[in-house]
This record gives structure tokens, sequence and C-alpha cells, in this order.
């Protein structure tokens, strides 16, 4: 393709897509006690949650700029005209930095985009300029076509618990400490590519119960690919799944996958989201 795609391991996109449009994933680092490990090479989701259950410190670090920069000069190496740069929020991580500055003496022209997503809802932007940048469509295109997707893209989310989002400085440690001192189960959603908080349920299930009622509601009667991510509650986003494929008329794609051990090490187990994505 005349423009190539780089993006990050926290798209979670499947190996089948990688490969057939030639996206290059640069992963991040997940840090277990003082171990350094590369996402979807070293470590797994389900190490991660066993660390956290086991209490051991768990955090994580964006990747060095010299490997966007290698993936740049691969993109060169292979004829590539230019490259589109695609990454979870800046808001949310230094990975959307470390691009722009490897970007800064790639070898050919790259844009680096900060989509302001994670998970599938940067999947399936990365998946939109892919199909644009395989049909042959211009640097501008290809980042139009993402920038379209991500515009339209929404993310909702339960957690177990505040705490580990509290841990990871991705949540107040007031708002973390009410939640708990009130038993309050959380749903939460990204808006300006910041997790905030969208409603206060009482139990568990009454949370996944209006997890399921926003994604119906969200999605209306337009054509929607979902996402439904977990960490270690496979069995309840396979439920969650089977009810929104019953119940979103104009449902296109629907993937089942859970989160990478990044977003796993901020969330903690228990998570379910959902990612309604308009086409």
């Amino acid at each position: 393709m005349p423009v190539a795609l780089v993006t990050d391991s926290t798209a979670y996109l499947s190996d089948e897509a990688v490969t057939r449009y030639g996206i290059d994933v640069v992963p991040l680092c997940v840090v277990i006690g003082d171990q350094v490990l590369a996402e979807g090479v070293d470590v797994s989701p389900g190490d991660v949650a066993e660390a956290m259950q086991r209490r051991v410190h768990v955090t994580t670090s964006r990747p060095n700029p010299e490997a966007f920069a290698a993936a740049y000069r691969t993109a060169a190496a292979r004829g590539a005209d230019a490259v589109v740069s695609l990454h979870l929020s800046a808001e949310l991580s230094g990975t959307y930095e470390a691009a722009l500055l490897a970007a800064e003496d790639a070898p050919l022209p790259v844009r680096v985009l900060d989509t302001r997503m994670v998970g599938m809802a940067l999947g399936y932007c990365v998946l939109a300029a892919a199909a644009t940048a395989q049909a042959g469509g211009t640097i501008d295109e290809v980042v139009n076509a993402a920038e379209k997707r991500a515009a339209g893209t929404t993310g909702f989310f339960y957690v177990d618990t505040l705490e580990y989002l509290r841990r990871g400085g991705r949540i107040g440690a007031a708002r973390a400490m009410l939640g708990s001192a009130l038993a309050v189960k959380p749903l939460l959603h990204l808006a300006d590519g910041r997790i905030q908080p969208l409603e206060k349920v009482r139990t568990s299930s009454r949370a996944i119960a209006r997890l399921e009622e926003i994604a119906i509601q969200q999605a209306g009667s337009a054509e929607v690919d979902l996402a439904v991510h977990h960490l270690a509650a496979e069995q309840g986003a396979l439920l969650l799944a089977e009810r929104l494929r019953e119940r979103i008329p104009g449902l296109g794609e629907l993937h089942v996958g859970e989160v990478g051990a990044v977003i796993g090490a901020h969330v903690g187990p228990g998570l379910l989201a959902v990612v309604v994505s308009p086409r």
C-alpha cells in the first residue's frame, strides 16, 4: 500500500487483520514487580490479573521512541510513500508523544494521530484507515477515514472497583474512595480521551444490565460494529455479547475478547466494556 499503517498494542487487532493490511503493531510495556514485559509478546492478560489478585505491583510504560522509528524505517524499506501512525489517547499514555518524537527523523512522511480512543475503539479507527489505504487512498484520505470513525465511536465500561484506576492515576483518589465507601459499582466512559464517570449503580448485576441498555441506546438503528471487552470475566462477556446480538438490529461485526495486559493493569479483573462504532 502507498500509505503504511502503524499502531500500538492497545488496539487489540486480530492477527488476521494485522496480516491482511500489513499493520505494524508496536507493543506497550507492562511492569510486574521488577520485570518489564512487552504486551502481547512477553505477558498475557491472565498474568496481569493473577499478579493484581496477589497484590503484586503492576504498572505500564510507553514504548521507546526507537520502537516507532524502527517501524517507520521498515515501512520505507517495504516501499511505502508515507505512514499513518494511530495511537491510544494521549490523555492515558505517553505513546502518542513517543511516536511524534520518532516521526521527526523518519525517512518518509509520517502523520501521527491521537485517536482519543483505546481498545477496539482504537482498533476500529485503525481498520477504517487500513481499508482506505488498501484502496489506494492518499495520506489525507487515510487520516480522514480514521478521524471520521473516531468521531462516532464510543466506549462504555464497568469495573468491579475503582481501586486499580486510582493506583494508576487514571481516576482521582477521592472519587475512588467515595465509590468504595458507598459500595457503588461504577459505569465509566471515554470522554475527550479521558476515563470519566458516567453513572453509579448499586449492584454489579444492575450495572451490567445498565451497560447493555446504554450500548443499545447508543447504537440505535444505525449500522454499527461492536466490541465486548473483558478481563477475567469471559462468561459475562459472552452473555452480554449474545444479548446485544439479539437486540441491536444494525449490528455488523461483533468482536468479543479479553483486553490486553496494559489496559488490564489499570482496570483490574472483572472489567466488562462495550465499544459502539458506527460504520
